[in-house]
Formats: C-alpha cells, sequence, structure tokens
C-alpha cells in the first residue's frame, strides 16, 4: 500500500529525481487562452451531455441530442464544475502546502449532495476516517470510481509542460476519496491536459499522458486497448465501442452484475474514444464521447476540455464563446467562483508552479522546464475481485443466506428489513471472499455492531443527512480479501445513536457477493 504524504503538496520538492534540461516558451497570452479553453470545455461538454447521462447503459445513445450554446449555462450547477472548485478554494484559503484531511473537510461540509466515492469520503469524514484511509478500499467500495476522474481538471490546467508535478497533486488529492485505477484517472486526465499545452497531435497527446500511469494498471490497459481498437478500425467508433464493451464493462465493483458502470476505467476509455475519433473536431469529439453512453456529461466535458487546452478559448466557435462570456461572471453554484475567476485564479496558479519548478516569468511569456511524465507507484484497489451474485433481503423467507432474529419490520414494499430494537440482529452466510452488505444511511440512523465469523469488525453508524440527502441503497458495510469458503456477518442493532439523528435504525436491503477470479478483461 503506498504511502500517501500527509504534510502537504510540498511543489516545492519535486516528486521524482529526474532532471529535465529542455524548456518551452508560451506568452502569457496564449497560456490564459488556453486554460479559458480548458474551463469551456469542460462546461460545453457537460451541459451538452446532460441530458443523456445513465440513460444509455452497456448500450450506445442513439437518441437525438436536443443541445444548443445558450444550454452552457447548464454548467453552472453542476458537479463536475463546484465540487473542483471547492477543493481549488482550499488552495486559495489554506496554501498549497493544505493538508489531505481540509480537503476532506471541504467535500464533507459543503452545502452539495454527493455521490459514490466522494459521498463515501463524507461518511467517512464524520466517522473520523480520514485521508489516504478515506479512499481506501477498506473503507471506500467505490475506490474505482469516476470520481477523482471528473474533479482532477483544475490541477492538470494549472501544469503545463509538467505531468510530474501534476502527477504529484493528482496523486495527493486522489487519496482523499478514491484508490488505485480511480486515483489513475484523476491523474491520466491532468496528464492529459499537461502534455495537451505542448502538441496538437492528439493521439500523441494520449501516449504521453500515458507514461504517468503504471504499465501493469487496469487503467492504461484500457486505454492501449482504445489505441489499438482504433487502429483496427479507424473510421468506425462504434465497433472500437463494442470491442471494450465485451472485454472491459463487466469488470466494475461499485454496481457489479448491472449494465450501471460508473467505474473510472470505462469511462475513461470513451474520453479516448471521442478524441481520437473526433479528429480534433469539437462537435464531432462531443457527440461521440457522449454516444458512448454510462456517464455522458462527464465525458464529453473531459475530452472538450482537452481540445480546449490545445486550441484555446479564441478556437471555439463563435457561439460557443458568446454563449460563455454571456455568462462568464455568473458564479457556480456553491461556489464563490465564476468562469472568469476560475481562469484568472488558475492562471495564477501556474504561474506559481512554473516559477516553483524552475520557469521564469517575464513581462510577457513563461519560461517552462519541461518534465517528462513518469509513472505513479502501482495500486490495484480489487485484485482478483470478480461478481459473484447478489442476494435480497426481500427473499429472507425463502433464502437460508439470511438468518433474523428480533422484530424487524418491513419498508419499502418489503425490499428492506429495518429494526431500531437493540439487540435485534440479522446474519449473512455467504460463499466467497467477501460481501458488501446495501441498506440505508438516513437521517434516522443509528448503529450497529458488525461481525465476521464470529469476529467484532468495527461498529457502523448508519445516521446520514448531510445537505438533506439520504442514501436509501448504499453500501453500509463490506468486507473482502477473505478466504475462499463459507462466511457469515453479523449486524447487531445496539439501540444507539450520534447526538444529531432522529433515531437508531438499522436498514438492510440485500447483500452482493465476491469471490477470486480471472478479471473479464484478463479472461479475453
Amino acid at each position: 500500500m503506498m504511502n500517501t504524504m500527509k504534510k502537504g503538496l510540498g511543489l516545492l520538492m519535486p516528486l521524482f529525481l529526474m532532471a529535465c534540461s529542455q524548456q518551452a516558451t508560451i506568452s502569457k497570452d496564449t497560456l490564459k487562452d488556453k486554460i479559458a479553453g480548458g474551463w469551456a470545455g469542460k462546461m460545453i461538454g457537460v451541459s451538452y451531455g446532460l441530458p443523456t447521462e445513465f440513460r444509455a447503459l452497456g448500450k450506445m445513445y442513439e437518441d437525438s441530442i436536443p443541445w444548443t450554446p445558450v444550454r452552457v449555462k447548464d454548467a453552472l450547477w453542476e458537479d463536475d464544475l463546484y465540487v473542483q472548485l471547492t477543493l481549488m478554494d482550499v488552495m486559495d484559503k489554506h496554501g498549497m502546502q493544505a493538508e489531505q484531511k481540509k480537503y476532506q473537510e471541504a467535500l464533507a461540509t459543503a452545502g452539495f449532495r454527493l455521490w459514490h466515492a466522494n459521498v463515501q469520503t463524507r461518511k467517512n469524514y464524520f466517522d473520523s476516517i480520514f485521508p489516504p484511509q478515506s479512499g481506501q478500499p477498506e473503507f471506500n467500495l467505490h475506490a474505482d470510481d469516476i470520481d477523482f476522474q471528473i474533479e482532477a481538471d483544475y490541477i492538470g490546467f494549472m501544469c503545463p509542460g509538467m505531468p510530474q508535478t501534476a502527477n504529484k497533486m493528482a496523486d495527493y488529492m486522489g487519496h482523499i476519496m478514491n484508490y488505485g485505477d480511480g486515483v489513475y484517472g484523476g491523474a491520466f486526465v491532468a496528464s492529459l491536459y499537461s502534455e495537451a499545452y505542448l502538441q496538437n497531435d492528439i493521439r500523441s497527446v494520449i501516449e504521453k499522458a500515458l507514461l504517468s500511469l503504471p504499465a501493469e494498471s487496469g487503467y492504461r490497459r484500457i486505454i492501449e486497448d482504445v489505441i489499438a481498437f482504433h487502429q483496427e478500425n479507424p473510421d468506425d467508433w462504434t465497433k472500437c465501442w463494442q470491442m471494450l464493451e465485451d472485454k472491459w464493462a463487466r469488470a466494475n465493483i461499485c454496481n457489479p452484475g448491472t449494465k450501471y458502470n460508473i467505474d473510472a476505467k470505462l469511462n475513461g476509455a470513451y474520453i479516448v474514444i471521442g478524441l481520437l475519433y473526433g479528429e480534433g473536431d469539437i462537435n464531432k469529439t462531443l457527440e461521440i464521447s457522449t454516444r458512448c453512453g454510462q456517464d455522458s456529461d462527464c465525458n464529453p466535458s473531459n475530452a472538450l476540455a482537452v481540445l480546449g487546452i490545445i486550441k484555446g478559448f479564441s478556437a471555439f466557435p463563435q457561439e460557443y464563446r458568446e454563449a460563455i462570456e454571456k455568462i462568464g461572471d455568473k458564479p457556480f453554484v456553491h461556489t464563490n467562483y465564476s468562469f472568469n475567476k476560475a481562469v484568472e485564479r488558475t492562471a495564477d496558479y501556474a504561474e506559481k508552479i512554473i516559477v516553483e519548478n524552475g520557469g521564469k516569468v517575464t513581462e510577457d511569456s513563461y519560461s517552462i522546464v519541461l518534465q517528462e511524465p513518469v509513472a505513479l507507484p502501482m495500486e490495484d484497489a480489487f485484485p482478483n475481485l470478480v461478481y459473484s451474485k447478489r442476494a435480497a433481503i426481500v427473499d429472507a423467507d425463502k433464502d437460508s443466506c439470511w438468518t433474523l432474529k428480533g422484530n424487524w419490520q418491513d419498508a419499502e414494499n418489503g425490499y428492506v428489513k429495518y429494526s431500531e430494537q437493540a439487540g435485534d440482529e440479522i446474519m449473512f452466510t455467504f460463499e466467497g471472499t467477501g460481501a458488501s452488505i446495501e441498506g440505508w444511511w438516513v437521517k434516522n440512523g443509528g448503529k450497529a455492531d458488525v461481525y465476521v465469523d464470529g469476529i467484532f469488525k468495527r461498529t457502523i453508524d448508519c445516521f446520514y443527512y448531510y445537505a438533506k440527502q439520504e442514501h436509501r441503497n448504499i453500501n453500509i458495510f463490506h468486507i473482502l480479501n477473505l478466504e475462499e469458503g463459507k462466511h457469515t456477518i453479523n449486524i447487531v442493532v445496539k439501540g444507539e445513536k450520534r447526538e444529531e439523528s432522529e433515531g437508531c435504525a438499522i436498514g438492510v436491503r440485500g447483500a452482493i457477493v465476491f469471490k477470486n477470479g480471472t478479471k473479464s478483461y484478463d479472461a479475453i
């Protein structure tokens, strides 16, 4: 397990002891234009794909996409923007040396709703599980999810031609909510931007950015597959998409056994499909990356941001520029940032990072000491772990894997069993190497003790009502890396709660069972 630093980014201290003698000069106006292009690309892409988000699961999106540039205003309410701007605000308030816990605290106490790896890191904060543990698979079953991938843009925007520095920042920030491929997703997109400042050949940008990831990682391997499939079918992106679907779509720990896929790898591959087959054309890149499906607002947002860095804001179609400029001073919800302020602050940080890494500033230009990409250390959140089956609590009366003791009540038409009575117990028996118990995080949630194979594991707290949000189908406990065989998980209601909770309820919906096996992408 990697020992992630805990005392800030330390940008004055190089992550990798590799000297780079090459330099590049870029005018201040050009740098700012490219930064504006990156932020504009995020806004255009996320607003374009918004109506299609998760409407094409395991298939391509084939309906019309009724978007016009005026819809870019929708980006002001999108988490792709306001979450990462919340993280950048921590840098503004506490400096670039801010501790990881400060970033976690900002997410935990923000007034917006969260999901997947981000919501788990929020819950972990209030359960006193802090970075880097907050993103590790032991405490976050969403470690491979897309969260950091859609929040790392500002890192790459700040690091023109400096992929090592971008990687250091991504490594530090990504472990707040992710691990392994989930971190690599953010590192990859940040490196795409860092490299996009230097060249306009899209494939070269992608191949150079890949060098920031370990060769054996699933993330790097899926992007290499996209490149290879594109070579085989350079004129038909749908064939590339199908080959990826066949090989990679089932490798999903967050929500296995369904067509829904929030994994960073697969969605990252859709970014690259859009870039390669879009061939530098803004509208073509938007459409292809969106029609790949799944998280189809985030993926075109990343893809178009890459083109925004390559081309600059000034190269966008006039109607796109005018739509952005019209709302340029309007704040993104939950933040004090507007598009114009985000561009200004990013440019300020870019100048600071350029200087701290040996570059120079003149009256009208920057001299950047270029860095060669170096791969992050290898991490695998879920090695050899594959989906086995689901077991619903609604079937408890006829499924011997569930044993209930006490006065458990039915909720949600029998799909959930819940209790507030101390001593009431649910036992789940399974064959495999791990399991996730799914249930409630709610405003009247209480505490329960969890035992695995008769041994006390930990106390869970099912209270959740932050930003007035509850989760009624979420992982409330999981255990992995058990010996292959028969195991039991016992959940015992304590009848206790934290002060702010309205009750002591423990709700259980079902379980997901995992086993050791060959990943789908290793079997082909």
